[in-house]
């Protein structure tokens, strides 16, 4: 995996400056959500859309700028969400369970959907 990443590095390194920017607008949504009285549920799901834009926007504009992005390319991108989501929610859950807080469990999905995310996107999405 390092032999990978390390052939890959500028790619990688602009795919993990697109998630950082999306983890901020994901916990910053979820974060201000729960604040304001939303179930952490509601507000986990909130935030996971808005970073899932930011995401998209970013790694179709500049991470994987050759790459078509057209009807079939986001719709293979839902499905990774959908995967990406389902590990989100299940770690929140498991976390507000044993901690009773969401925002450990958002931390623990984070470098999770990213190492998946990052597979999925170069050798499926973007291809």
């Amino acid at each position: 995996m390092r032999e990978f990443l390390l052939g890959h590095r500028r790619q990688f390194a602009l795919f993990v400056a697109g998630g950082l920017l999306s983890a901020v607008a994901d916990i910053g949504a979820m974060q201000l959500l729960i604040a304001r009285g939303i179930h952490y549920s509601l507000a986990t799901s909130a935030g996971f859309a808005l970073g899932l834009l930011v995401n998209y926007a970013f790694h179709a504009k500049l991470t994987f700028a050759g790459a078509s992005g057209n009807t079939r390319t986001f719709l293979r991108y839902l499905c990774v969400v959908g995967l990406n989501y389902a590990v989100t929610m299940a770690s929140v859950a498991l976390s507000v369970e044993l901690a009773g807080q969401a925002l450990p469990g958002k931390i623990v999905a984070l470098p999770l959907v990213a190492l998946n995310g990052f597979i999925l996107s170069k050798y499926w999405i973007f291809r």
